[in-house]
């Protein structure tokens, strides 16, 4: 299966087929609008305006599965993104990522992916270790472990990279200019 034989549902709750994206580097992030990482937003933003017109599309689907902190109807979280971060990304409708209600985009996500990327430095490492111990969805190896998980898609539909939620987006700057 092809990331490219999926669809999705805008936050209106249109059937989107991500086959309109192929050939564009996808940036897909599950999202919380009262997590500590929501500041994560504003590079996310910052990539997005500087890449998109060189093929970099932000796919932003939020999440209420960890602490309950993705509160609100779509077009609550969408106007507090573009009030508060100034977002000209499009979010997708709110989906699971876990379990037996997740999204088979990231069902399969996660199959081309099952591990983060260790974080870097000890500090980060240990609030990961934390994060994944109070997630309640968490409970499969391959699990998505909480709100800003990242995963990086190539021009080809391959994913490349799966990123630790604490990871700043800015840290794929380089990455997303060489696949770019």
């Amino acid at each position: 299966m092809s990331i490219y034989e999926l669809s999705v549902k805008t936050r209106k709750g249109e059937d989107f087929a991500l086959s309109q994206l192929q050939g564009k580097v996808l940036l897909i992030v599950n999202t919380a609008t009262g997590c500590g990482f929501t500041p994560q937003y504003e590079a996310l933003e910052r990539l997005y305006e500087n890449y998109h017109d060189q093929g970099l599309e932000v796919l932003d689907f939020p999440c209420n599965q960890f602490g309950h902190q993705a509160p609100g109807e779509d077009e609550e979280i969408h106007a507090f993104c573009t009030g508060k971060y100034k977002t000209r990304f499009d979010q997708f409708r709110k989906i699971d990522v876990n379990g037996e209600t997740e999204d088979p985009l990231f069902t399969w996500l996660k199959q081309e992916a099952p591990e983060d990327e260790a974080p870097k430095g000890l500090k980060n490492k240990a609030a990961m270790a934390a994060v994944s111990k109070i997630s309640s969805t968490c409970k499969a190896p391959n699990d998505i472990k909480w709100n800003f998980t990242k995963f990086l898609v190539d021009r080809q539909g391959k994913v490349v990279r799966r990123i630790s939620p604490i990871t700043d987006p800015m840290e794929l700057e380089e990455t997303i200019r060489e696949l770019l």
